[in-house]
């Protein structure tokens, strides 16, 4: 089986989910603004912004000497998050085993869905178009990079489907420009080092000498020489997971200790929930909504699976340092459980307690036999003194008090 894999690209999705939807782009020329207190460059722009040479990328001062009307939009990374998992599972109810990217980029295979909804690989296709609910173009090949760069040259109402095998994806991509390779982020580093190399056809570097191009940019290189020969890694589909979130309305100017205690309150909701039955987390994800517009969000992984609200609240505070301003809401998501809860804490208090009853039987038969200083215990008197005899000295051991030591 050849054509397998169906990648769906949908334009300037985190653009059009902070603007309010893809017809506020219509306006006039607009791009994502840097995150708050940072010096990066903007994000993605629409497409009236490439008309005047805006890019995503650009410094924010270049872009607006080159387009004085462009409108900065604030980034909402955890509305964009929220669009993307609702258009996951969207595409996951018709039956497709996605492999998500960046959000606005997904790719799944389309075997079992031919047979699903029928009419092939444009069949499902048709299926996934009509679960996105939203403009994405569609792309389908062997190979998952394949069908991305398919996708990149379609049309909203007519995908790219490139029939036959790996044969036929690597004479395909051979003309393409090198700027594909942007579509995977693990080697979208290297298009300018590559054209600066006058690298401009994927079929170019395919033509490489496989070893120079490891020996000159390392496994990076390595991996899009692969892709430029259509040889892809075989896709894995994500697990299905249930979102579990809960968000409490700050009052305001929330700082300090407030957004402490709000995302105290916040954990304890999360734990509390029924849907969580148990099991540990893993993963969080917290989120805010910025006064000046936009939102903020971090991805926090615990060291170990977690079920304790304090040790929670002690990973989870000093993140929000990293606000980059005042927020007027506070969101706590679950993003993956671990085990259910194996509280072993009163097997340990068991053995701790028979653990000091025998030391405390030791003590006696020792004191019997051989007397009362057979046992002793050391107590901290100066333990500042320069003088070593002064620091401590030995005491009677008496039960409860010398344990220990």
């Amino acid at each position: 089986m050849f054509v397998s894999v169906v990648a769906a690209l949908l334009p300037r999705f985190e653009l059009s989910v902070a603007a309010g939807g893809g017809a506020a782009l219509l306006r006039g020329p607009s791009a994502l603004a840097p995150m708050p207190g940072t010096t990066q460059g903007i994000g993605e722009v629409s497409a009236a912004a490439e008309a005047f040479g805006v890019r995503p990328g650009m410094p924010m001062g270049e872009a607006l000497a080159r387009c004085p009307r462009l409108a900065l939009v604030p980034p909402d990374p955890a509305g964009v998050a929220e669009a993307w998992e609702e258009a996951l599972a969207r595409l996951e109810g018709i039956g497709a085993a996605v492999a998500p990217g960046r959000p606005g980029q997904v790719c799944f295979d389309a075997g079992e869905l031919r047979a699903l909804h029928g009419g092939g690989v444009r069949g499902a296709i048709a299926a996934a178009a009509r679960a996105l609910r939203r403009p994405a173009r569609f792309g389908a090949a062997p190979g998952a990079f394949c069908a991305l760069a398919a996708a990149s040259r379609a049309r909203v109402v007519r995908p790219v489907v490139v029939e036959g095998g790996p044969a036929q994806a690597r004479a395909w991509l051979a003309p393409r420009e090198i700027g594909l390779l942007a579509l995977r982020e693990e080697v979208a580093g290297l298009v300018e080092p590559l054209e600066r190399l006058g690298l401009s056809t994927l079929g170019a570097l395919a033509a490489l000498p496989r070893d120079a191009v490891t020996d000159r940019f390392g496994r990076p290189g390595l991996r899009a020489h692969d892709l430029a020969r259509g040889d892809d890694a075989p896709l894995r589909p994500r697990r299905p997971f249930e979102v579990l979130r809960e968000s409490l309305e700050l009052p305001e100017a929330a700082s300090g200790p407030q957004l402490e205690h709000a995302l105290g309150l916040l954990v304890d909701r999360l734990l509390a929930r029924r849907e969580r039955r148990g099991r540990t987390l893993r993963t969080v994800v917290l989120a805010a909504v910025l006064v000046e517009g936009g939102t903020w969000r971090e991805r926090v992984t615990f060291r170990e699976a977690l079920a304790d609200p304090q040790r929670m609240r002690l990973a989870l505070a000093p993140r929000l340092a990293l606000l980059p301003a005042p927020a007027d809401a506070l969101r706590v998501a679950v993003e993956s459980f671990g085990p259910p809860v194996t509280d072993q804490r009163a097997l340990l208090d068991e053995a701790a307690e028979m653990r000091d009853a025998r030391l405390r039987d030791a003590v006696r038969q020792t004191r019997a036999l051989a007397g009362t200083d057979a046992a002793l215990r050391v107590v901290d008197v100066d333990p500042r003194s320069r003088v070593p005899e002064r620091r401590s000295i030995l005491a009677p051991f008496e039960g409860e008090e010398g344990r220990g030591r």
